[in-house]
């Protein structure tokens, strides 16, 4: 019999970490357990997630495990984790010291970058600090011959390039071009340089040489080189990420070299903890794009978003439910057009494993920030993204992160309400945890009475057994509401409640968060609506019905692990190899079966790479991708390949969908990979709700005074989710809890207990309710907008300059995409603007800010000149450009 049967997959957020156990039920089979803790409390145990294994092990087998001994190892089979060791010594420049190995000559291009200037308007622009403290210039030249016939590369006049002689030897590099190798290395040279570092106390080095990407023989030779002569971690640009550009990829072998080293001590430290160094267990990493990682494989560059990937791939595989209407009905009602004519009908979308075809946002809120993504199939990546200032070229999924969570820091300032960025994270906390720290968004929902103090997690105080601080909390906010009361006074306005300021914030919180999901849908072509937000988090579920309703989403989907759905992502997730290498071909009929031929290739070097780790062939898929973009373009869009579809009707229709039109220009391939996955775990098959009669639903278990924005404070009922069975429905307002998370449902919306035991929220309108919850809903809806013509409102005002500003961004961003000029990509020589009916500036997006005064002007004469009664107006607002009606 085997003895290691318990399997922990855990997620180190941070403020909380998350632990998600498979262990024993003493039958022969298995139960899950689930745990939360706050990632940092020093004083209390030095490892957050080895204290959580500490205590599954300790609660299961009923054998003390003390603190200050390593853990026995003997029932564990395996852990799996997401951490954010990465993205913290990235923000902190708190990584390994690392010397940059660079082509004589470009000593300072990755001081230099790009011309990009993220925060525009800081009038103390600083430079981000580098990533290496030394560099070593390597005496090499490799060109590439450009010949005398056009080609991507080289340009509408060929003949100019064609003069250039090749003094040295010609060599073929790995895309086929023929290139030109000027000066071998200078080792010896090479040699002296690379010993100085080493002496210096430097063990790290990053090699970026030019032309490296499709002819990496020397940086292979400079670091067989730094090898022998005893650095620890050789980061080689070519094999990190074998991309053109050499200033992304040198960030991101840079990145690599700082952050591996780092990682591995993380990893060195956690494995000092077990007993054996956990030499029998089975220890996966959480990588970026979605896939696991056996530790010795887990990189830095690939380690920035492990623990925001766990939720993504947790959402992904577990937003499902099944109505008990079978298969090929779900299938076909999903595929009907909705009344509203649009294509998506959520709430039959689903039904058993491999039907999915759901539109799912989601929309994971944590204690320090909020994640938010898409998914609609298939994982969307990006591949080149931007960490503290660091260029990262490699596989992501798509998450955009806002600076908004439970732990976001609230403020009064200049006569607004402001959430975060700052965040109280985990020590020492909001006010509530007991710790000294500061008013955030988890107060103003414990103020709301949507937090219930005696049911939720007793982990506070020097003994980690008292709850939450409601006492603190009132008298913070009161103190609050009275310097926020005196600041309206002196302006002659009337004074707001302490539930008024608290919901207040969370308005604005809400509104914060929106902004990234409307960048992720509608700025790509993609109706907000027609998703189903898939709700995750510890805080999510206080603030889902909110976020949907802003979003005109009808469905809300809160699985019940939500709490922990990124260790559930984790423990779901599949071991994934990826293969790339660059391509300098067309999307020509007579390409393509070269094209082919690369990808299966690649294909049977990744799924050899899995084979290597115990998986059969059965348990081993591909996808299989070409790099696609318009000649004479710099957005490339990466593309399925499948057999006997077009990819250039793919990329037509991506590009057409994403940007609102398609170039008449040659395609041509950038890259191709190939990205193998080995199931490593099988999926839970959904259940069917049984048609058996349904219990009546049980009697509250206490009461709330909570408090919703048009209706103040009602009492609402509060249910515990484990005494619900699956078809019971609950109307708002209602409180759902257990003991990882709690649930708000709003007035106008219905939740219903699905057959696996997951939660499923409809709004009003496509549900079932009564005619008071559409009441309500109309009620809350017209308070919201409700605004005067005189008085300004700091709350109104907050929310709507965040709408406006995020209109002006998504402007901007669609335009910098779009473009060729380096000063627009980079620079951002531009803006995008809204202004008023008289031509006054209403928000800029951070684009340059010269133009806006002259903007400003021109959008007053058009007014004046175009508009009623003006010198133009039989002309129509089209002689500038614009559109009348």
């Amino acid at each position: 019999m085997n003895d290691r049967q318990f399997h922990f997959s855990i997620d180190r957020g941070g403020t909380f970490t998350d632990v998600f156990a498979q262990v024993p039920d003493g039958k022969g089979g298995s139960v899950y357990k689930v745990l939360k803790l706050l990632s940092e409390d020093p004083s209390n145990y030095p490892d957050a997630p080895r204290e959580g294994i500490r205590r599954v092990l300790e609660e299961v087998t009923g054998i003390p495990h003390p603190r200050d001994v390593p853990l026995d190892t003997s029932r564990i089979a395996s852990i799996r984790m997401g951490t954010t060791v990465a993205t913290n010594a990235l923000l902190e420049r708190a990584g390994e010291r690392v010397a940059l190995v660079v082509t004589a000559g470009l000593r300072d291009l990755l001081h230099i970058g790009n011309q990009s200037r993220p925060d525009i308007f800081d009038l103390r622009i600083a430079s981000p600090d580098a990533l290496y403290e030394a560099v070593v210039e390597v005496a090499e030249a490799v060109m590439l011959p450009l010949g005398s016939e056009p080609t991507q590369r080289n340009g509408p006049q060929p003949e100019l390039n064609a003069s250039i002689p090749c003094p040295g030897k010609r060599v073929v590099g790995t895309t086929g071009e023929e290139l030109c190798v000027r000066q071998e290395p200078d080792l010896a040279r090479l040699r002296q340089d690379l010993q100085a570092v080493l002496d210096s106390g430097i063990s790290s080095i990053a090699v970026v040489l030019k032309h490296a990407a499709i002819y990496p023989d020397h940086e292979q030779r400079v670091g067989q080189l730094a090898q022998q002569m005893g650095f620890k971690q050789v980061s080689l640009s070519h094999a990190v990420m074998p991309m053109v550009k050499m200033v992304p990829r040198g960030f991101t072998a840079a990145a690599d070299a700082y952050l591996t080293p780092h990682i591995l001590r993380y990893v060195s430290a956690f494995k000092a903890g077990f007993d054996g160094g956990l030499g029998a267990v089975q220890l996966l990493f959480m990588q970026s794009d979605g896939g696991l990682a056996p530790a010795d494989d887990f990189s830095g560059h690939k380690a920035i978003l492990s623990g925001p990937a766990g939720g993504y791939v947790g959402y992904a595989l577990t937003t499902a439910w099944n109505d008990g209407q079978g298969a090929a009905a779900a299938a076909a009602a999903a595929a009907k057009p909705a009344e509203d004519g649009s294509s998506d009908n959520a709430s039959a979308a689903y039904s058993g494993n491999g039907a999915r075809s759901l539109q799912v946002i989601g929309f994971d809120m944590g204690g320090t920030s909020t994640d938010v993504s898409r998914y609609a199939g298939s994982y969307e990546h990006v591949f080149e993204s931007t960490t503290a200032g660091v260029t990262i070229q490699a596989p992501q999924l798509d998450i955009n992160t806002v600076a908004a969570g439970g732990g976001s820091r609230l403020f009064y300032r200049n006569g607004l309400f402001v959430v975060g960025p700052e965040s109280c994270r985990a020590h020492p906390g909001p006010v509530c945890y007991k710790k000294g720290g500061h008013l955030a968004i988890t107060d103003a929902n414990l103020a709301l009475g949507r937090i219930l103090p005696e049911m939720f997690p007793k982990i506070f105080g020097p003994n980690e057994d008292e709850p939450l601080d409601a006492c603190g909390t009132a008298a913070a906010f009161a103190q609050l509401a009275a310097s926020i009361n005196e600041a309206e006074a002196a302006a002659g306005k009337p004074a707001k409640s302490v539930d008024e300021v608290a919901m207040g914030f969370v308005r604005v919180a809400n509104e914060t968060m929106c902004r990234p999901i409307r960048a992720l849908t509608q700025m790509k072509g993609y109706d907000a609506a027609a998703h189903v937000l898939a709700c995750f988090g510890g805080a999510g579920g206080q603030h889902a019905c909110a976020i949907a309703t802003a979003l005109g989403m009808k469905t809300i989907f809160v699985h019940r692990y939500a709490g922990v759905l990124s260790a559930v992502g984790i423990h779901l997730a599949d071991i994934v190899t990826e293969v790339q290498e660059p391509a300098a071909a067309s999307l020509a009929p007579q390409e393509l079966p070269g094209l082919a031929a690369r990808l299966e290739a690649l294909a049977g070097s990744a799924a050899a790479k899995l084979r290597a780790q115990g998986f059969r062939d059965s348990a081993i898929s591909t996808e299989k991708y070409l790099n696609l973009r318009y000649a004479g373009t710099d957005v490339a869009v990466m593309t399925r390949w499948q057999a006997g579809a077009d990819p250039a009707a793919a990329f037509a229709s991506a590009y057409q969908r994403e940007f609102g039109f398609v170039l008449e220009r040659p395609v041509v391939v950038d890259d191709v990979r190939v990205r193998a996955t080995g199931r490593a775990a099988e999926l839970p098959e959904v259940a069917v709700l049984s048609a058996a009669g349904l219990p009546p639903l049980p009697a509250p278990a206490v009461s709330s005074s909570t408090y919703f924005e048009g209706l103040g404070r009602v009492a609402t009922p509060v249910f515990l989710l484990g005494a619900l069975t699956p078809g019971h429905k609950v109307a708002g307002p209602a409180l759902l809890i257990d003991n990882i998370s709690t649930i708000l449902i709003e007035p106008g919306w219905v939740a219903t207990i699905t057959a696996d035991h997951n939660v499923r929220m409809d709004s009003s309108s496509s549900s079932s309710s009564t005619q008071q919850q559409h009441d309500n809903q109309q009620q809350v809806q017209q308070q919201q907008l409700k605004v005067s013509p005189v008085e300004c409102d700091p709350i109104q005002l907050s929310i709507f300059s965040h709408r406006f500003m995020g209109i002006a961004e998504q402007m901007g961003r669609v335009l910098q995409r779009t473009s060729i000029s380096v000063n627009i990509k980079e620079r951002l020589d531009f803006s995008c603007a809204l202004f008023g009916p008289d031509g006054s500036l209403v928000a800029n997006a951070p684009h340059l800010p010269v133009h806006l005064g002259a903007m400003s002007e021109a959008v007053r004469f058009q007014v004046k000149y175009y508009g009623p009664g003006g010198a133009g107006e039989a002309e129509g607002l089209q002689a500038c450009g614009g559109r009348r009606g």
